[in-house]
């Protein structure tokens, strides 16, 4: 007699929470509860931010009940990353999911909060929206929402498909509304990368006060521009590298590195990571002519 739609479905779902168990850990780092982490490489945890509160001698506990001490390499409270280096290599890594999260899809928050086991919550996703301000300085360029109950200590630990590859890494350090998000896979991976180098991540400023505007129809023939919108300067701080490179108010900001610049948003994202300390080429429309100007990027 065949299984009906109803087993398969839950066997298929129970197999990839056992798969994505194996590279899901237990993080201790706080006095609180412990929380969940991903193992990204053999010697390298990524977990969220908030859960971290010491930067040595953190306890990681794998799948088979061995233990490892870890300690904090690197931290972005714009995002709520955290990545985590191994005494020793021992972790089973992660596989990032081959195809792109679907809306409606169905999907588990997998857990490790304690020595029992792995915990999980079903659902679906509800909306992949972005870009979005964080509330702690950063941006995500993308982040996924769904309806999976985020239980205690599930911080960190994966959003997977039923083939138990992961989504992205949950957290509820800065959850949109008081629910908990999903930073996909492809982006916490970058960010985790630049952190295991560099320890945090750079974010630009130039210095200016802008607001929104509609760009001319004839831009989009005369100068190649297919978007809509830029920005209209109507403030420079003073001794800021706007100021310093010759940027004034009147100047409408149409792009950054040869990327479209169409809402504060997409500035915030442009100005960060590697433009940072470099001068870099700015498009702008000044007395109806495309015009470039260099800025050297400054830290935030």
């Amino acid at each position: 007699m065949s299984k009906n739609i109803f087993s398969e479905l839950s066997e298929s779902m129970a197999n990839a929470a056992e798969k994505a168990g194996k590279y899901t850990v237990l993080v201790d780092a706080r006095r609180r509860m412990p929380a969940s982490g991903i193992a990204i490489s053999k010697d390298t945890i990524l977990t969220a931010g908030h859960v971290v509160e010491k930067e040595e001698d953190i306890r990681i506990l794998f799948s088979d009940g061995s233990e490892a001490k870890a300690r904090l390499i690197g931290r972005d409270p714009g995002t709520d990353l955290a990545v985590l280096k191994l005494d020793s290599a021992s972790a089973s890594p992660a596989a990032a999911a081959k195809n792109p999260a679907r809306v409606g899809e169905f999907v588990l928050a997998i857990g490790r909060p304690s020595a029992d086991g792995i915990e999980s919550s079903f659902g679906t996703i509800n909306k992949i929206g972005g870009p979005v301000r964080t509330g702690r300085g950063g941006m995500l360029e993308k982040y996924i929402k769904t309806d999976v109950v985020s239980y205690p200590g599930f911080s960190g630990g994966p959003l997977i498909n039923g083939e138990g590859e992961f989504y992205g890494i949950n957290t509820s350090g800065f959850g949109m509304g008081g629910e908990a998000v999903t930073i996909p896979a492809d982006i916490a991976l970058k960010i985790a990368d630049t952190l295991a180098k560099n320890g945090k991540i750079k974010r630009g400023y130039i210095g200016i006060r802008s607001q929104t505007v509609n760009l001319p129809v004839e831009a989009k023939s005369q100068w190649k521009r297919e978007q809509e919108t830029g920005l209209l300067v109507v403030g420079i701080e003073k001794d800021s590298p706007a100021e310093k490179s010759g940027l004034m108010v009147g100047d409408i900001l149409i792009g950054v590195a040869g990327e479209a610049v169409e809402h504060h948003d997409e500035l915030f994202t442009r100005l960060s990571g590697d433009v940072v300390g470099k001068s870099t080429p700015m498009d702008i429309l000044r007395g109806g002519k495309l015009e470039k100007v260099n800025v050297v990027v400054g830290e935030r």
